[in-house]
């Protein structure tokens, strides 16, 4: 079922970003040779109105292919036949579809479960923070220089970049005015295995949510997904039972703990030495439920998650490139549908209700991911065309098809290239 799911999801995103890219070709007179869903050979077709619709038989991608796209031909009904600025709505309108799609999604989402504003819940008693002067109540708009909108806003800024370790400079609305915020966080030194884990469900299985890097747990090669069932021969069935086994054996660096966890099914053991991790304590928590709006901050919250999705997919694609995150960290349609197919099975116990809600949420990001990656300027994808596109609009005359040609083809190639290594890496993941 999850892997059915799975496909559905990539199905019906692949499907919108064609339909845009279909809808704006028609507008602009462009004839559309085939709208197809899917790769390889074709499982059914029909014709209509000159154009073929087909299903193919690999569910993972889409292709909506126009005449003369990519050559030099500008014979009336020719992509290159449009106008410039046509040509430029038609490559572009299948990630803005993208981006309205993981719109309607939140709509969905927002009006049915309400949104979460970044309001501070809790100040730790004698923390920096409370005499710095913060409250309960306050609204967190800006941290550390990173714009906050949303409670997510900050858990994606505090799992990437961390707190900041000097100042913390931070600004707050309360009773309608602005208020900045700045005070020297506490550190905190103590010992820890490495792996982070969902706090909010103790009563479920140990699952590991991400590891932290360079830690003994990564290091000794489990993965986000396991499940430790197990320490020191002493069962853990749950997150509160291994709290309690904490509490009761406090970790230090001079005795090795034995681990014993399931992946994929397979029980595993290892044994690893607890090491210092400092962090940093800003002496606050934020809100962390969400709140029912009227319609109007529906459609404020609604817009703000799908910018909050475009952001991360940004932030991610910046560190990608700083070395903060390496090619083992990158996730391709396999992992993907791992990622969903997790979802699915941890969300069935909380009813069906929240499946749906939790599979709209992962296509809302999936949606607003396929759209950021398709506007980066690189050969092949929507955004290296868009690229060429601009030089043609700014020159008044177009780089030379063969070329263009030449350099997409190139493009796809290194596309393809990196996809199988990404697969690969998601194929070791599940071994």
């Amino acid at each position: 079922m999850k892997i059915i799911i799975a496909i559905l999801i990539f199905s019906i995103i692949i499907l919108f970003h064609e339909f845009g890219h279909f809808l704006l070709a028609k507008k602009n007179g462009i004839e559309v040779v085939e709208f197809s869903l899917g790769m390889g050979p074709r499982l059914w077709s029909t014709e209509k109105g000159g154009t073929k619709y087909s299903l193919k038989l690999l569910p993972l991608g889409g292709s909506c292919m126009m005449l003369g796209e990519d050559a030099d031909d500008c014979r009336p009904g020719t992509f290159n036949s449009a106008s410039v600025l046509g040509r430029i709505s038609v490559v572009a309108a299948g990630p803005v579809f993208n981006f309205v799609f993981a719109f309607v999604l939140s709509l969905v989402i927002v009006a049915s479960i309400g949104y979460t504003p970044a309001t501070v819940s809790y100040v730790e008693e004698g923390s920096a923070a409370e005499a710095a002067g913060l409250q309960v109540g306050d609204q967190i708009t800006d941290f550390d220089g990173y714009h906050i909108d949303i409670s997510e806003d900050m858990n994606i800024y505090l799992a990437v970049k961390g707190a900041p370790n000097d100042r913390v400079a931070m600004t707050v609305k309360r009773d309608g005015e602005k208020l900045d915020i700045g005070y020297r966080p506490e550190t905190i030194k103590r010992y820890l295995l490495g792996f982070n884990r969902d706090a909010a469900n103790t009563n479920q299985p140990l699952e590991v949510a991400s590891l932290i890097q360079g830690m003994p747990m990564e290091e000794a090669g489990v993965l986000p997904g396991d499940v430790i069932t197990a320490v020191n021969g002493v069962e853990v069935p749950t997150g509160e039972a291994y709290d309690r086994y904490l509490e009761e054996h406090p970790l230090s660096d001079q005795e090795p703990v034995q681990i014993t966890y399931e992946h994929n099914g397979h029980s595993r053991e290892v044994t690893v030495t607890p090491a210092v991790y400092q962090s940093v304590s800003v002496g606050f928590q934020y809100n962390l439920v969400r709140e029912k709006g009227n319609v109007f901050q529906i459609l404020k919250y609604s817009a703000l998650e799908v910018k909050y999705w475009i952001r991360t997919t940004i932030l991610s694609l910046k560190e990608l490139i700083t070395g903060q995150y390496g090619m083992e960290d990158l996730s391709g349609p396999v992992g993907v549908v791992g990622a969903i197919g997790d979802t699915y099975e941890q969300s069935k116990s909380e009813g069906t209700f929240w499946v749906w809600m939790n599979m709209l949420n992962m296509a809302i990001l999936l949606s607003a991911n396929l759209g950021v990656m398709n506007l980066l300027p690189v050969p092949a994808l929507d955004g290296g065309r868009l690229v060429f596109l601009i030089i043609e609009a700014v020159l008044r005359k177009p780089v030379n098809r063969q070329v263009e040609g030449m350099i997409h083809f190139a493009g796809l190639m290194l596309l393809m290239l990196l996809m199988v290594v990404v697969m690969y890496n998601d194929i070791i993941k599940l071994i």
